[in-house]
């Protein structure tokens, strides 16, 4: 493995992890925000969104001037592949019934993958919660309820078996709500591959309660484009963990 060990063997450790949706950004934003990683020592960045219209090569070189920060793709469509990138979390829909976002895709884009050479991170991905996100518009899925704990926590048992090496709980671009606390816990408790947290989180608080309950990794997104400072509040909840 090139880079991700520290991911796969992030159960003794907290991290944080940067999600950047190029859509959103101008490059003044971005620039700003990728300082504010830096300073931080943000572990990694993910790249992706719901609608990406152009090639994700030009904002990846962007940022790779910017930082020594790992670059992984974090795909929401067959369009969002790239060589330029450091690895790719390859994401499957278990929470979900749609074959396309299962194995489907994964078919179509396993030649491009493997010719670029990304570093590849197999993902049971598992949308939770009740209200209507990009995400579950985007996959024609349902999320998993989000008082339904149990079958989150079976899914992401069944994640594990299949092979895949972090389990992710999504609770959705534009989520409401964070994961629920006693959700993050119990599926912890019922997995040995990192537990990845995504979805809700717009403070300091919500990244110490996710934490807390068990998140080996933390993703944020919407709320940092929004207020870039959040990063610092962040890392710090990050630090009272490790």
């Amino acid at each position: 493995m090139i880079y991700p060990q520290f991911i796969l063997e992030g159960t003794k450790k907290k991290f944080f992890a940067l999600l950047i949706d190029p859509e959103n950004y101008t490059e003044k934003a971005l620039s700003t925000t990728i300082k504010i990683a830096n300073q931080n020592k943000t572990d990694l960045i993910l790249l992706g969104g719901s609608l990406v219209s152009e090639t994700l090569d030009r904002p990846i070189e962007f940022i790779k001037a910017l930082t020594n920060i790992p670059v992984f793709l974090f795909p929401g469509s067959l369009l969002q592949l790239s060589g330029k990138a450091d690895g790719i979390l390859l994401l499957s829909l278990i929470s979900g019934r749609n074959p396309e976002f299962l194995i489907g895709n994964h078919v179509l884009a396993a030649p491009m993958i493997k010719k670029y050479g990304l570093e590849t991170i197999p993902t049971g991905y598992i949308l939770i919660g009740n209200s209507n996100t990009g995400v579950e518009y985007m996959s024609n899925t349902s999320p998993i309820p989000s008082n339904k704990k149990d079958l989150a926590v079976a899914t992401a048992m069944a994640g594990e078996m299949l092979g895949h090496k972090l389990i992710y709980l999504e609770g959705g671009s534009g989520a409401k709500q964070p994961i629920p606390k006693e959700t993050i816990r119990k599926v912890k408790m019922n997995i040995s591959i990192p537990l990845v947290i995504g979805g809700g989180i717009r403070t300091g608080k919500d990244a110490h309660m996710a934490y807390k309950a068990g998140a080996d990794i933390i993703v944020v997104g919407n709320a940092i484009e929004k207020d870039p400072e959040l990063i610092t509040e962040i890392t710090y909840q990050k630090s009272k963990f490790n």
